[in-house]
Formats: structure tokens, C-alpha cells, sequence
């Protein structure tokens, strides 16, 4: 166990992806993922979870690199980075609200892998910022490596579970997929204004 400590801070590794996990939310990224797709064959709706996980993959792997640099060196504050990621998903959840994802033309395009479910759904301000702290907190080679695991491990189960949700989309069927949607609406835009409110209260308060 020591020896294993030596490479791999346990503690840090399981608090990391824990709280990756929780933030990311992998099983509610399924109804949204579910409705931006809803219209993709199985082969499209696979390489845009594979893209999305990828994407959100390299954005935090970034930020917890260079994160720090790049907002100081553009003069970018988390809560403007928050606002931003709340403000681009609120125009996505209004668009699921209003059915605008059954655009057959829209599904054939996997840039929804990119925006908004690689970031800023997955890999966004929360994650972004949770890597960073953990990444500030490391001392020892141990530190790193067990954040670095645990962002990979994060990505590996966010992978899955959107990997495996044709065979959700298949039980619901068509109207139970709608159904999603909507919801899937709405619990996107609850979020946006949640971050949108963390933001300006963290700007008061740094006033």
C-alpha cells in the first residue's frame, strides 16, 4: 500500500473523480445527449460520444496545464468564464424546448459533439475550475498523476455511459425520446441560470 501511495495519492485520485464525476454528471448528460442526437443513426450518434467525451477531454486536460496562464493572460475571471457557459446553454436548452433539434439537417451535423456536449456541458466552467483547484493543490509527483487518473477515469465513465445510450433510445422510442427532450430542455436551462446566478454573485461579491 505504500509503495502505491508513493505513485498514486489515493485520497486525492478518489476525491478528484469524485467530485468530476458529480459535477459532469455522466447520467445526466444522458437525456440531453439523447435529445441532440435523437435524430442520428446509431454509427453518428456514437462518433459524437466519442467526440464529445474527446473534446471535454482535451479542454480540461488544458486548463489543469495552462488554465491559470491563459484567464490571466486575456484578463478572463471564473465568473465571466461561468456567465459564458451559462449564457451558450441556456440558447441550447431553448433550443430543445422549442423541438429545433429535430432538424434532420442539424442532426447530420456532429458539431453537437462539439458545442455544446464536449463543452460547455461536460468539460464546463465547474469542471474547469474543480480541475484547476485540484491541480493548484498538488505538491508531489503522487499528487499529479492521481488527478491526472482521475480526470481519465472521469472521461472513461462519461464515455460509457453515452456509448451505451442507443439502447436507452431504443426502449423509449420516438415519443419517449421527445419526452426527454423536453425535460432535458429544461433541467439545461435550469442549469444556465444557476450558473449565470453564481456568477453575478460572485461578481458582487468581489465588488
Amino acid at each position: 500500500m505504500d509503495g502505491i501511495e508513493n505513485l498514486v495519492n489515493i485520497r486525492l485520485l478518489t476525491e478528484s473523480f469524485v467530485t468530476l464525476f458529480v459535477i459532469m454528471d455522466p447520467p445526466g448528460t444522458l437525456p440531453i445527449f439523447l435529445g441532440l442526437t435523437s435524430t442520428m443513426t446509431r454509427t453518428s450518434r456514437i462518433r459524437a460520444a466519442r467526440q464529445a467525451v474527446l473534446v471535454a477531454f482535451i479542454v480540461i486536460v488544458v486548463f489543469a496545464v495552462f488554465g491559470k496562464r491563459i484567464l490571466d493572460y486575456l484578463h478572463i475571471t471564473l465568473p465571466a468564464l461561468q456567465t459564458a457557459g451559462g449564457l451558450l446553454l441556456l440558447l441550447i436548452a431553448l433550443e430543445l424546448l422549442m423541438g429545433k433539434e429535430s432538424d434532420p439537417e442539424a442532426a447530420k451535423d456532429v458539431n453537437v459533439a462539439l458545442v455544446p456536449l464536449g463543452t460547455p456541458l461536460m468539460a464546463g466552467p465547474g469542471a474547469i475550475v474543480a480541475t484547476m483547484v485540484f491541480v493548484q493543490r498538488s505538491q508531489v509527483p503522487a499528487d499529479y498523476v492521481a488527478v491526472a487518473l482521475g480526470i481519465l477515469l472521469v472521461h472513461v465513465v462519461m464515455y460509457l455511459f453515452l456509448r451505451f445510450a442507443g439502447a436507452i433510445h431504443r426502449v423509449l422510442g420516438t415519443g419517449g425520446v421527445t419526452l426527454v427532450t423536453r425535460i432535458a430542455g429544461l433541467l439545461l436551462s435550469a442549469i444556465a441560470v444557476q450558473l449565470i446566478a453564481d456568477a453575478v454573485r460572485a461578481f458582487i461579491g468581489a465588488a
